[in-house]
Order: structure tokens, then C-alpha cells, then sequence
């Protein structure tokens, strides 16, 4: 008749090794990224140069690292950043940015929706109105599609 072939061998190879589309998360060694330096962001602040304390916030993301502290810290960062920022001059900051910080600046924003404080929405939405004018639908979609979070 026929022979026995109840065996489970097959079971035990991995399918998805030999799949071409296979995802292979790569590190990108994140562990040295500390996020923006506090102190000079925060004398450029204090100076009333804002431009540039919107450039040094958004210099040194913490995009790959796992450290959700480093992450709050940089988002509380950008939000203070943002805030200090009269609504004039907000079109002009977000000119100054290139498509990469605009993209980077609309991630901070959507962060900062995540969890409103105090006044923050009103000063987010302002920013999310300029961003998109300068970045498009098309900075949103990368912001939403994009592994590496802030």
C-alpha cells in the first residue's frame, strides 16, 4: 500500500528565510544619538534668534534611538522651540527649512498632537498650517508612512 507520510519534517523549515521580500530591520546605531543640545538651543532662545534655535532643534534628531527619554526630551524641546515663535514668523521659519526639516518639523508636530499640553494644539495647528504649505500633502504622507519615529 502506501507508506507512512504523516511526517512533520517540513514543519521545521523557515519559509520566510527564503523569501526575497523578507524584512530585515537594520540597526542603525542609535544608542550615541542624544538629540538636540539643550543649553544652546535654549541661549538662542534667550538671545531672541529663534531661526536659528529652530535649526539647532531640528540638527541632531533622535530618530534612531530606542530611549524614550532622549525622544520626550527632544519633543519637549521643539514644542518650547515652536512656542516662542510669534505667528508672523512662523511662514518665514518654516521657509527656511529645506524639504527634510520641513518633513522632520511636521514629525514633531504630529508627535506634539499626540499629547497636547496647555495651549500647544493652538501653536501646533498654526505650524501644521505653514508646514503644509511649504511641504504639501506629500510631507504628511512621508510624516505618517515612515518607520523611524521622533
Amino acid at each position: 500500500m502506501s507508506k507512512n507520510t504523516v511526517t512533520a519534517r517540513f514543519r521545521r523549515v523557515d519559509v520566510d528565510e527564503y523569501d526575497e521580500n523578507k524584512f530585515v530591520d537594520e540597526e542603525d546605531g542609535g544608542e550615541n544619538q542624544l538629540g538636540p543640545d539643550e543649553g544652546e538651543v535654549d541661549s538662542l532662545i534667550r538671545q531672541g534668534n529663534l531661526m536659528e534655535a529652530l535649526h539647532a532643534v531640528l540638527k541632531n534628531p533622535p530618530i534612531n534611538t530606542k530611549n524614550q527619554n532622549i525622544k520626550d526630551r527632544a519633543e519637549g524641546l521643539v514644542l518650547k522651540v515652536l512656542s516662542a515663535f510669534k505667528s508672523s514668523d512662523i511662514e518665514k521659519g518654516v521657509q527656511s527649512l529645506d524639504r527634510n526639516g520641513v518633513d522632520l518639523l511636521m514629525k514633531y508636530i504630529y508627535k506634539g498632537f499626540e499629547r497636547p499640553s496647555e495651549n500647544s494644539s493652538a501653536v501646533l495647528l498654526q505650524w501644521h498650517e505653514k508646514a503644509l504649505a511649504a511641504g504639501g500633502v506629500g510631507s504628511i504622507v512621508r510624516v505618517l508612512t515612515a518607520r523611524k519615529t521622533v
